[in-house]
């Protein structure tokens, strides 16, 4: 995967914000000006996902402006998806109607239109400069299944991403900021068809027009939000395809022949949630934290009730029953502490 990792100390004062800056125009074309220019202290991480492009970023204030002349000189017809994690923005889009962003909201821009945006950092522990962070991708505007006329009321609006598909979303993009590094090429790519499938979903909800968006559009996104649901209630007994489908306003049988199309390997859903269970135990095991933990319980802890179950499952899954794990991981990270 083609990545890039910016960090402004690394430069020279007057290098950085020139630097952060070209980083950022490869995909966003505006004028970029800022007080802090002479000693910019930012980081940029920006990863190639096939077409799309992640940028996670964090900055001091800025000032990005796309002016009217620079959308006729060249419009590449991209989509500008943006997280705010930290800091607030004013942005003022060709009617002269400018929303204001806070820590939280998701807004969506595309590069066909002229817009000033000014952001202003929130105070940051160990730093003296208000920074601006947050998560956003860029992608060519075909890629969505929606006509560009039927976005134009939502493009520039702050949107709350606290909850439904805006939540799981923004969860997203955070998770692939953090992961983005490690994967693989083939990863990365099918990882940006998801997102976009994902952008799609929020954009056909808030619409009220999911029926415009494909079918295989929404079987994707319908995957993604199962696994988004099974990781926060992985702890749970009670958690079984039949109720992950009732969340999910589904039936089980259209529900297992969604997800088991749209994973890996054609894994089924049952067998997932098992591996997920197994590694949460598998970790818990080999936490030093965790060494008077009984294994029954931090079994019980990921959903396995029966004790020989879950010696069976792990010994199928790693090779070793339980206590051999958490012997052998204990006594690796006592010789590594000597």
């Amino acid at each position: 995967m083609t990545g890039t990792v910016f960090r402004g100390e690394e430069l020279p004062a007057s290098e950085r914000f020139d630097c952060w800056r070209e980083l950022l125009e490869r995909t966003r074309a505006c004028e970029a000006t800022s007080a802090h220019a002479g000693d910019f202290r930012a980081e940029l991480r920006r990863a190639e996902l096939g077409e799309v492009v992640l940028l996670g970023t964090s900055f001091p204030s800025v000032r990005f402006r796309r002016t009217e002349r620079m959308v006729r000189r060249a419009d590449t017809g991209v989509y500008h998806l943006s997280f705010l994690q930290q800091g607030t923005m004013a942005l003022t889009r060709a009617a002269g109607r400018t929303e204001t962003l806070g820590p939280g909201s998701l807004h969506l821009v595309d590069s066909s239109h002229p817009y000033d945006l000014r952001t202003f950092g929130g105070p940051t522990a160990g730093d003296t400069v208000p920074r601006l962070s947050g998560v956003g991708i860029d992608f060519p505007a075909e890629l969505l299944p929606l006509p560009p006329h039927r976005l134009r009321d939502l493009l520039g609006r702050a949107f709350d991403a606290r909850e439904g598909s805006a939540a799981l979303l923004s969860q997203f993009l955070v998770g692939l900021d953090r992961q983005a590094t490690a994967l693989r090429p083939a990863e990365a790519a099918r990882l940006g068809t998801i997102v976009v499938d994902l952008v799609a979903a929020w954009v056909a909800g808030e619409l009220e027009a999911e029926a415009a968006v494909p079918e295989e559009t929404r079987h994707r996104a319908l995957a993604e939000a199962v696994r988004a649901f099974v990781r926060r209630n992985l702890a749970d007994p009670d958690l079984t395809p039949a109720t992950i489908a009732a969340a999910h306003h589904v039936s089980v049988s259209h529900l297992h022949r969604v997800f088991t199309r749209h994973a890996p390997d054609a894994e089924t859903l049952a067998a997932w949630i098992r591996a997920q269970r197994l590694e949460h135990a598998r970790r818990d095991l080999a936490d030093p934290a965790r060494r008077t933990t009984p294994v029954h319980a931090v079994a019980a802890r990921w959903g396995f009730p029966r004790a020989d179950d879950f010696s069976r499952a792990f010994r199928a899954a790693y090779g070793h029953p339980p206590r051999e794990h958490r012997r052998r991981a204990l006594a690796e990270r006592a010789a590594e502490g000597e």
